[in-house]
């Protein structure tokens, strides 16, 4: 589906619309680029698109066919560049990513969005459209700002994680019910899957983000390598956050799995305990319960309830050494 195109001269729109793929591409010959979003486009618009803009064929079927490693590729005079939008749902603390492709070339950027439909890009179009400056810079000032919004809107994801991960920390140290310590354990394991999985989305970006910064494609003017060196910056500093969960995580499983056997010996110790203060009475009344002709205090009157006592004794003083030594 076409989100709109929109013509650029001379740092200034031009012209805009959404009927057509064609209607954008007749554009290119009176504008310094032309600026074409799409949202999961059909096979039959990307194929306009490559004729109408003379696309590189491989870029095409990796923007079509989607699920892309976030990358930079490049393409005789033109770039395709792959990065990862990100949501973090914060009712079902699931991570959702989608994709967003960019074909950079001299005279034409266009987006193409995969998912994510929570990012809406409409905003950092106004704002772009308002920066005359960067826009005279060409397409790569689109790109830019594309990349920029990316990357802000992993700010807050990482803030979620971080409390998540800090919730889940705490009920490990307080976790006590067989069922608790077992819902614990699952919720450590999938935060470290949604973890993982938005490492997925910003670990690769910072090398293909550096190559930018450092000049290596000549499609991105030098005037916008200071505003990818802050975009850099920005997503470095996620990344190492990224790394960080991934550390604690690590730590917080091994402290549970550590916590869990302490408890299981603390149930093994109070079994052991109550097994050994029953075998007591069972002991004294297994001596008393046999049947010989010849016993001690058989004719007593008293011999039986001196026997019940001696269980309670001897049971209530077992309870006690047991209690101080911390088994009970």
């Amino acid at each position: 589906m076409i989100r709109h195109y929109a013509a650029i001269r001379g740092g200034k729109l031009i012209a805009d619309g959404d009927s057509s793929i064609e209607e954008a591409a007749k554009l290119l010959s009176g504008c310094d680029f032309v600026w074409l979003s799409l949202d999961t486009p059909s096979e039959d618009e990307m194929h306009a698109c490559a004729v109408d803009f003379g696309l590189h064929e491989l870029a095409v079927e990796d923007a079509h066919h989607a699920h892309q490693r976030p990358k930079i590729e490049e393409y005789d005079d033109s770039l395709f560049i792959v990065l990862r939008n990100a949501d973090y749902d914060t009712d079902t603390h699931q991570l959702e990513l989608g994709e967003v492709h960019l074909f950079l070339g001299p005279d034409y950027v266009i987006v193409v969005r995969h998912g994510g439909d929570k990012h809406d890009l409409d905003q950092m179009r106004e704002r772009i459209e308002r920066r005359a400056d960067l826009l005279e810079c060409g397409p790569g000032a689109i790109a830019y700002a594309v990349m920029d919004q990316v990357v802000d809107d992993y700010g807050p994801i990482v803030e979620e994680l971080s409390l998540d991960i800090d919730g889940v920390e705490s009920e490990v140290f307080r976790a006590g019910a067989q069922a608790a310590i077992k819902d614990t354990t699952e919720r450590i394991y999938t935060l470290k899957r949604e973890v993982l999985e938005f490492r997925s989305a910003t670990a690769p970006l910072v090398t293909s983000l550096d190559r930018v910064r450092e000049g290596l494609f000549k499609q991105i003017p030098e005037e916008l390598h200071e505003y990818f060196r802050d975009v850099v910056d920005h997503l470095t500093r996620v990344n190492d956050q990224v790394e960080g969960f991934r550390e604690l995580l690590t730590s917080v499983l091994d402290a549970n799995v550590a916590l869990v056997s302490v408890r299981q010996n603390d149930i093994v110790q109070k079994i052991s305990g109550w097994a050994a203060i029953i075998a007591v009475p069972t002991l004294v009344s297994g001596i008393y319960g046999m049947n010989f002709e010849h016993m001690p205090e058989l004719a007593s009157r008293w011999g039986y309830p001196w026997a019940l006592m001696l269980m309670l004794v001897l049971s209530y003083s077992l309870y006690r050494m047991l209690k101080r030594f911390g088994w009970l």
